[in-house]
């Protein structure tokens, strides 16, 4: 049988392996000068002020809730089709959560839904303290409408943009902070870029990074210009909020860094991969990801929509078709008010009608950088056969 093609891979270079290995060889392993540089290196490449590297996006998120302020008591909205991490860093906080349904065609969420949801919010007293769009397969949402909603009653904005380093909305890079407070990046291995396991906070607010780097390392500071009490000495530190051990080591910063100057290359090529996908597809009974005109996609994920009518067989079967035939497909993601935790908190299926639309028909297909001519000719070939009925 023909190897196995996953539906994303990491793309590793003798480069990053050399990068690592430096890291290795040096004198600092967790909190040196290869963190610091790598946050440069991101937040200049998408123009935001200020990169908080830490230990996952997942961290990120968390960190970013604390930055805002949300506890017990407040409301955080977000997509509920996301990976659990998104809401579960506001259950983190104490907080409550909610889900505005998704556009359609983008699969992200729905500006004109939000706006409804916020209007009776407003008029219930039910606003949320921050709502957490997400950016999925790598497109950017709608963010001058969410901003405008949100803006509109005060409420905080934090871009789950784990999908899309790389990608641009409105000519500018994704993670700019232009319609957000901050916005969070994934370096988790079939992301664009990796780290091992590794994510960053961007902002463009001096006060939410200050607060993020101390929340990220258990609260403590070392600065001078943030200490409470006198310095009394070079052994002297201060505990000024209850923080985590969030920090990413340089090692994994060495790859990350590494793998930044390859960043254009990889875009590129997952969209030149998207483009195959396209054209082939064009003529089968799939319906194919539609693409916002402000928005230019990372490309982390390319989903496909099976019509049952059409190919003469259930969404389940084609997915099992393609994967006995060696093809790595995948769901992303199911609903998280479906998941058995969040029903226990009272959701209920019909929330959010699109979204489970979307879910009983999705397949995320193979998409990574290193993907070779051949191994999309096979998995266009098995998508063929298996939608052929």
């Amino acid at each position: 049988m023909a190897a196995f093609i996953p539906y994303g891979r990491q793309s590793i270079t003798e480069a990053d392996i050399a990068a690592v290995i430096d890291v290795l060889n040096s004198d600092f392993l967790t909190q040196g000068p290869v963190v610091p540089a790598f946050e440069e290196a991101v937040a200049s490449s998408c123009g935001a002020k200020h990169g908080i590297a830490v230990n996952s996006a997942t961290s990120a998120l968390h960190i970013a809730c604390m930055a805002l302020g949300v506890g017990p008591g407040d409301s955080v909205w977000t997509s509920p089709l996301t990976f659990v991490a998104s809401s579960n860093a506001a259950l983190y906080c104490g907080a409550d959560v909610d889900f505005v349904d998704v556009d359609e065609r983008t699969y992200n969420m729905c500006p004109t839904k939000l706006a409804e949801k916020l209007d009776e919010a407003a008029a219930k007293g039910t606003l949320p303290k921050v709502i957490i769009p997400v950016h999925l397969t790598g497109q950017s949402c709608d963010m001058a409408a969410i901003y405008a909603a949100a803006s509109r009653h005060g409420v905080r904005i934090i871009e789950d943009a784990s999908h899309a380093i790389g990608g641009s909305y409105a000519g500018e890079p994704v993670g700019n902070c232009r319609f957000s407070d901050i916005a969070v990046f994934s370096f988790h291995p079939v992301k664009i870029v990796t780290t091992g396991e590794g994510g960053m906070a961007m902002t463009n607010d001096s006060k939410l990074a200050e607060l993020m780097n101390l929340y990220r390392s258990h609260g403590v500071t070392r600065d001078a210009d943030l200490l409470q009490s006198e310095d009394p000495g070079p052994w002297y530190y201060e505990q000024q909020h209850l923080g985590y051990n969030y920090r990413m080591t340089d090692i994994n910063a060495a790859l990350g860094l590494s793998q930044m100057s390859r960043l254009s290359e990889f875009i590129e090529r997952r969209r030149a991969i998207a483009s195959v996908y396209d054209r082939a597809f064009a003529d089968f009974p799939v319906k194919t990801p539609w693409q916002h005109p402000d928005a230019d996609s990372a490309w982390h994920l390319y989903v496909i929509r099976v019509d049952e009518q059409q190919a003469g067989q259930s969404h389940r079967a084609i997915f099992d078709t393609l994967r006995n035939a060696g093809i790595g497909v995948n769901l992303h993601y199911i609903p998280v008010y479906l998941q058995p935790y969040y029903r226990e908190l009272g959701f209920k299926p019909g929330l959010c009608s699109n979204a489970e639309a979307y879910y009983s028909e999705a397949i995320s297909i193979p998409m990574f950088p290193t993907m070779t001519a051949e191994q999309q000719e096979r998995v266009i070939d098995a998508i063929g056969e298996a939608v052929a009925g």
